[in-house]
């Protein structure tokens, strides 16, 4: 397999992934208030600031946007070990390279644009 990325754009995405990283760190617990997922959950629910079905909902939200925050904490988790060697920048379905402007926009993107869109299709 070729190398497609050079070690200065290959940088460039590894600097990216670990700001965005940070910056989802920093999100998932302040978003939370700094406790567990868990704890937040129950202080959203058992809150007496609101009626039971606006807390259910405002739990539900919380909890949705947490779910997202930390699937995309696990893609770039699994984008920086990828990073490391050499399969980082391939797509994971046909093998092709994933050009470096698609990895600038998503760079724990695992599959080319054809690929996604056969998956999401």
């Amino acid at each position: 397999m070729a190398k497609h990325l050079t070690p200065g754009q290959k940088a460039q995405l590894e600097a990216a992934l670990t700001l965005r990283q940070h910056e989802l760190d920093l999100r998932t617990a302040d978003h939370q208030g700094h406790q567990t997922r868990a704890d937040h959950a129950r202080d959203v629910l058992t809150s007496d600031a609101d009626d039971a079905p606006q807390r259910d909902s405002d739990r539900e939200i919380d909890l949705a946007m947490t779910d997202r925050e930390l699937d995309e904490l696990g893609q770039i988790s699994r984008a920086l070990t990828r990073i490391k060697g050499e399969g980082y920048g391939y797509c994971t379905d046909c093998g092709s390279a994933i050009p470096f402007d698609r990895l600038r926009l998503q760079p724990h993107a695992m599959r080319c644009v054809t690929c996604e869109a056969r998956r999401e299709g």
